[in-house]
């Protein structure tokens, strides 16, 4: 309800603007210990048949906050506390970067969306992971997103793969498991990564550099053809990824009702009208993979029955960020608690009985 109240004078900010003062206020939850065990005892979640086993992991909720909202882990212990059932920081770079040129982050109210063009700024993967190192438990699985660094160019192949593994071997002692991001639109070529022979090549490195194993998910793009799709995934199979996340943000702009000045912004769209698409990708992740593999859905999640939706596409997992913009701190409570009533509904002891069951 606060928020809600809030929520006109924060949208009156640049976006960008907007994001920081959230963070800033989040700051009071994350180094104070006593309200965060307060936020914690009321908004965790406690109900276990939303409880999920995963990547060897257990997860209170599948509703985890998505990659972009916690670039260089400053608030991972008061966004842990909200209710998420897990967190993707970063995304981190080998080397430390600003964001692209302002103005980068762009609301679209009428569609519940955003548009960013931010291109993974970071203050570099060996400080992000050196500042969580300290931070101590979060209390929910915490996982890294690394990304290639804007001044290394994706040819030779060589230069990337070596930029990937610099961030990877940074993160990998403070991570649960790990995201490799290859499908980012807002650096340049990085969206050529998913290719199946470059894939094979980084993903095969990092595979190599996996020790002691922790969980490594790849995230997909939507705009992928389904061929394409199929022979990435394909190129998972064979180096025996341990998940996908699907999907990153598109550049498509279909169906908008937003201004068309703020549409044509270029950029990554997040947020409702990305939901169809994402657990498209979704389902043909399961379909390709089966079991074998940890799907994570994310793409316009809102509500307790948007995440029922992508589990019954085949997620085990969903993930949330522009829904989080949206609807505020008290978002992952309330969906937490929809859902345990959506699985009771449904006689099931446990929402992972309903992944992949039509409804």
């Amino acid at each position: 309800m606060i928020y809600r109240a809030l929520r006109p004078l924060l949208f009156q900010l640049d976006a960008a603007a907007a994001h920081e003062l959230a963070t800033e206020a989040l700051g009071v939850v994350e180094h104070v210990g006593p309200l965060r065990s307060a936020v914690r005892s009321l908004c965790a979640p406690h109900d276990p048949r939303i409880a999920v086993h995963a990547l060897g992991l257990d997860f209170a909720s599948p509703l985890g906050l998505a990659g972009g909202f916690d670039k260089n882990a400053r608030r991972p212990r008061a966004l842990a506390s909200l209710g998420f059932g897990f967190l993707e920081l970063g995304t981190v770079t080998a080397l430390p970067q600003e964001p692209n040129p302002a103005p980068n982050l762009f609301r679209l109210p009428e569609d519940r969306a955003l548009i960013n063009r931010l291109g993974f700024p970071n203050e570099g993967a060996e400080a992000v992971a050196a500042r969580f190192a300290g931070v101590g438990p979060c209390g929910v699985p915490v996982g890294f997103s690394i990304g290639k660094s804007r001044l290394v160019d994706v040819e030779p192949i060589e230069g990337a793969i070596a930029d990937y593994r610099a961030s990877f071997r940074a993160v990998h002692a403070v991570s649960d498991f790990v995201v490799v991001n290859v499908s980012s639109p807002n650096t340049k070529n990085l969206r050529a990564l998913q290719g199946a022979a470059v894939a094979r090549a980084l993903l095969s490195a990092l595979v190599e550099d996996n020790a002691p194993k922790k969980p490594l998910l790849l995230k997909v793009a939507p705009d992928l053809s389904d061929e394409d799709l199929e022979a990435l995934l394909a190129v998972v199979e064979e180096v025996s990824l341990d998940g996908v996340i699907a999907t990153n943000t598109t550049l498509a702009r279909r169906d908008l009702r937003s201004d068309p000045e703020v549409v044509r912004e270029t950029g990554g769209l997040s947020g409702p009208p990305l939901r169809a698409r994402a657990r498209d990708v979704v389902r043909r992740v399961r379909a390709r993979l089966g079991r074998s593999v940890t799907v994570i859905g994310v793409g316009g999640i809102e509500t307790a029955h948007d995440v029922m939706s992508f589990v019954r596409a085949g997620a085990d997992l969903v993930q949330m960020y522009t829904g989080f913009i949206y609807g505020g701190p008290g978002t992952p409570r309330r969906i937490a608690r929809e859902l345990s009533e959506l699985v009771r509904r449904e006689g099931a002891s446990s929402i992972g009985e309903l992944v992949g069951v039509a409804a």
